[in-house]
């Protein structure tokens, strides 16, 4: 039996164009040349007018509402084209984006040393030695299975598996065993050890052994490593029948070798560089804002496709194959011209979101003191620029402000308040800090538990739960007090 219903119902669409702004919007700086030079590759009729001559003076950007950029155009080629919308008297300037920026080296590349690999590294030490194919060969594979961090994690029998079927050589457990002592002689020192207490003998054992505090060190960790790292500092002094004094000189030099060998000689080759999106600086107590150029390309219209249009403008369009080529025309032009207008609504917003941060936060910028960070959360911005959370977020997420105390992520100015004893909101920001400097301060010998944190943070005024302290503390990567403890 047929049912008719009425329903209501509502929805939100998004237009491709919107869609195209909202990603350009999350990409980082470091990223965006990349996306562009995608976009100029796939549609020609985009150009890059840094690299074009412009003799022809350039005309500002007409001004329109932002949302006009993204109404969804019908593409039925029945309609007909008006060739005046794409063809005007200089009109591939109009569309050029060439927005001041604060100075020309945002645009040069950033040089990265070119060194040798971790592994590369291990492969040259193992082509100096005078080795048999076999061994060769076993050498190989075991550097092969080295982690990052340089230890070898598989087992013996496994590298001999895979010698096996790989190589097609067969190995003994022996010879194994025998190629991977020449291995953990290389540098840097501590490879190929198969766990914590390998490593650090190794290197403790290429050190000076008429040392007794290396002798000493050595027994530390071959027979009380469990109670080093705990920290169980009585125990070990019993044991090997040495004052605080001697144990703290024993302590220290094992605290100077490295537990991760192999993320030394790879750290050069994953070097983080942050491009940052905003550069603030102080003018005698004044901050000026502006954006990296990067943010700015020179993208336009190209003129050859705008004349391509105009002939076949004039052409008779009755024919189907010149219909397709009118609408091919069309297409790269119509999408050209919204990639502009993403770029320039993607410029307007992260300066409209960055100043909106900048004021909220004036003091702040000012002295790069934590401590005058206030309460903001993502809705105070949005409200501020009348724009969406999910487009503060967006910015937020992923763009960098440098400033002449350090670079820093727009998320980490961000933070929830608490209320003093005073009924005064501050950024818990703010109560890090002094988390942070009370534990500075400590006596190392006798570390501040969570608790006694607690207490003297109440006597500043600030009332938190204990178990909110350990979090705050956990947030900073700073152990407990047990694990803070020093001779």
């Amino acid at each position: 039996m047929l049912k008719q219903t009425l329903q209501q119902k509502l929805l939100q669409k998004l237009s491709p164009q919107q869609i195209q702004f909202i990603k350009l919007l999350q990409v980082p700086t470091v990223s965006l040349d990349a996306r562009i030079k995608e976009e100029l590759e796939e549609n020609p009729a985009l150009e890059d007018g840094s690299l074009t001559n412009m003799n022809d003076p350039v005309e500002e950007y007409p001004d329109h509402d932002p949302d006009d950029n993204f109404e969804s155009q019908d593409n039925d080629f029945d309609e007909e084209f008006s060739v005046d919308e794409y063809i005007q008297e200089d009109d591939y300037n109009d569309y050029s984006t060439n927005y001041g920026s604060d100075d020309d080296d945002d645009r040069k590349e950033i040089p990265i040393a070119v060194q040798d690999s971790f592994f590369e590294s291990l492969q040259n030490q193992l082509d100096l030695l005078a080795l048999s194919d076999k061994d060769y060969l076993i050498g190989q594979q075991i550097i092969g299975s080295l982690d990052d961090d340089g230890y070898l994690r598989r087992p013996i029998l496994s590298l001999i598996d895979d010698l096996a079927f790989s190589q097609n050589v067969i190995a003994e457990e022996a010879e194994v065993e025998a190629i991977l002592k020449v291995i953990q002689d290389f540098e840097p020192a501590g490879i190929g050890a198969r766990d914590l207490q390998e490593c650090l003998l190794i290197q403790l054992r290429k050190k000076d052994q008429n040392n007794p505090i290396i002798n000493q060190a050595i027994k530390v960790v071959e027979n009380y490593l469990d109670e080093f790292t705990k920290k169980h500092y009585d125990k070990i002094e019993k044991q090997l029948g040495v004052n605080s004094e001697e144990l703290k000189d024993i302590i220290n030099e094992i605290l100077k070798l490295n537990p991760k060998p192999g993320d030394s000689g790879a750290s050069a080759g994953k070097q983080l560089h942050i491009i940052p999106d905003f550069h603030i600086t102080n003018n005698d107590g004044t901050l000026h804002l502006t954006l990296n150029g990067r943010n700015a390309p020179e993208l336009r219209v190209s003129r050859s496709y705008q004349e391509m249009f105009e002939h076949y403008e004039k052409a008779e369009k009755t024919d189907k194959k010149m219909k397709e080529a009118v609408q091919f025309v069309k297409q790269k032009l119509d999408s050209a011209k919204w990639f502009i207008d993403a770029i320039k609504q993607r410029q307007q917003t992260l300066l409209k979101t960055m100043n909106a941060i900048m004021e909220y936060q004036y003091d702040y910028f000012l002295t790069g003191d934590e401590r005058l960070l206030k309460p903001m959360i993502l809705k105070d911005i949005a409200d501020k620029i009348e724009m969406d959370i999910s487009t503060v977020s967006r910015v937020a997420n992923s763009k960098y402000v440098q400033t002449e105390f350090g670079t820093f992520l727009l998320k980490s100015f961000f933070s929830e308040a608490i209320q003093t004893d005073s009924g005064e909101e501050v950024s818990n920001k703010e109560v890090k800090k002094i988390l942070e400097e009370c534990i500075a301060n400590e006596d190392k010998r006798k570390p501040l538990a969570d608790e006694k944190l607690t207490e003297i943070l109440k006597e500043k005024g600030y009332t938190i739960a204990r178990r909110t302290v350990a979090k705050y503390r956990e947030a900073m990567n700073i152990p407990v007090a047990r694990l803070r403890k020093e001779l």
